[in-house]
């Protein structure tokens, strides 16, 4: 009899959740060898080595879809890989750009002088930290959190804005990468996300509580600005991200 291993182990060794292995199996991704009438799943060599080539077919950037025509038809296998590259290509010379202008940047505020807008976006990409400011006085100019959001980022240096948004930019990642794998917004996984999520707000804005938290991911979805901005980094993260912030603190 072929030895298999537990879907626990294989989820353990290959860094990835119980429930991502469980949608695989949903969508004959990656069906295991082994299934037992009480529902155990056993995987085999053969199907951990499949494992590891839909692993490293993401981190390339395909969808789920991609890598199914690429492991159920190997003849195409070229041409997705070749145009997979060229995507990976097209990311790396905008982060080559990204780096150049916060390195310009950064030399500036070095001997003291102030950013223009146009260096702004350039090192900021589309986010432009004060683009709400305005607005933002108007509705908490008297709260606690309007000020202490102001005195943190106040002192940010164009290097302190860019590591917010690597992190936050992570964060998105891991987000999306939930909702690839199918995975609902009501789960373990997305909540330990939105706990992250406001964890992040607090460490670089202000204190963010389940009650403030809770009235954003509202706002994400009531404001179209907010909307478009976050679904930058994937088609339907704003709804995503809402729904899981909402299912969190119950409202």
């Amino acid at each position: 009899m072929t030895t298999t291993t537990t879907i626990g182990d294989v989820a353990r060794m290959a860094g990835v959740t119980v429930r991502t292995l469980h949608h695989y199996d949903e969508i004959a991704l990656l069906v295991p060898s082994e299934r037992r009438q009480n529902g155990y799943r056993g995987y085999s060599d053969d199907d951990i080595a499949r494992l590891q080539q839909i692993l490293a077919y993401r981190e390339l950037g395909l969808g789920l879809d991609e890598i199914s025509a690429i492991l159920d038809d190997p003849a195409g296998t070229t041409g997705r890989l070749v145009d997979a590259r060229r995507r990976i290509e097209r990311h790396m010379d905008r982060l080559r750009g990204i780096i150049s202008n916060l390195e310009a940047a950064i030399a500036a505020e070095e001997e003291g002088t102030a950013m223009t807008p146009e260096q702004r976006l350039e090192a900021f990409g589309d986010f432009d930290p004060v683009q709400y400011d305005d607005e933002a006085r108007q509705q908490w100019a008297t709260t606690d959190t309007y000020e202490e959001s102001m005195r943190r980022t106040s002192s940010y240096t164009p290097a302190d804005w860019q590591r917010q948004r690597s992190e936050a930019a992570d964060l998105d990642q891991r987000f999306l990468a939930l909702m690839d794998a199918g995975v609902a917004a009501d789960s373990e996984d997305a909540a330990e996300l939105v706990d992250a999520h406001r964890n992040l707000i607090s460490r670089w804005f202000y204190e963010c509580t389940p009650e403030i938290h809770a009235g954003l991911g509202t706002m994400y979805v009531a404001d179209p600005r907010f909307m478009q901005n976050i679904d930058t980094a994937g088609a339907g993260l704003a709804a995503y991200l809402s729904a899981a912030i909402r299912v969190r603190y119950g409202s």
